[in-house]
């Protein structure tokens, strides 16, 4: 089995390339003026012009209108979006691109609105009444062994760090492992060591499968 590893949260160029030099797949930019991980579509197009070929960039958007998710893609060069908000499974057919929608697990009643989206790639994500993504917290990975079982397409997302990841992995399964706080120095800027160590023990648990 291979797990795809996606670096989330992205704001500069070292971290972006660092990400792909130690073996990420995926970066992810957020396109979300309120979080603390925002980034600007001319500096993120800035950062993925200079990104090796094969690695996807992921762009983060929160209820934004289709226009400027539209807008963005072009920019940036956009492979898949990832929608973090409360966008519809009409809205997520709008597009001609890959699209990840995220859900907020509170508890496994969160699963009954996941099907409406089973046509797509699912984030899970911890749930936080005050935060959209990178909160740090662990949800309850049964729950995400039911989602699986609904979608298989599962990017497993929450409170992951270099120390948990490979339980993670060999727990759910899932297509994709998503990190953002868990490796960072503060909101936005990445702990290089943290970095590497969860892509080493994130390949390692492939290993073991």
């Amino acid at each position: 089995m291979f797990v795809k590893i996606k670096i989330c949260g992205i704001t500069n160029v070292e971290d972006a390339s660092i990400s792909v030099d130690y073996g990420a797949d995926a970066i992810g930019f957020v396109f979300y003026p309120q979080s603390s991980r925002y980034i600007s579509p001319d500096k993120a197009a800035q950062i993925t012009a200079i990104m090796p070929p094969f690695v996807s960039v992921v762009g983060i958007f929160v209820d934004a209108s289709f226009e400027f998710i539209k807008e963005v893609i072009n920019k940036v060069d956009i492979d898949v979006v990832q929608l973090h908000g409360n966008e519809s499974p009409d809205f997520c057919k709008m597009f001609d691109c890959k699209i990840i929608k995220a859900f907020r697990i509170q508890n496994a009643e969160t699963l009954e609105v996941c099907k409406n989206y089973l046509n797509i790639s699912w984030l899970l994500d911890a749930f936080n009444p005050d935060l959209i993504g990178g909160t740090g917290k662990v949800f309850d990975w049964q729950i995400a062994l039911k989602a699986r079982l609904l979608n298989p397409r599962i990017i497993l997302s929450g409170g992951l760090t270099p120390e948990n990841v490979a339980d993670a992995i060999q727990k759910v399964r899932p297509m994709a492992v998503d990190v953002s706080s868990g490796i960072e120095k503060s909101p936005g800027k990445k702990d290089h060591q943290k970095l590497k160590a969860f892509i080493k023990a994130a390949k390692l648990a492939l290993v073991e499968f």
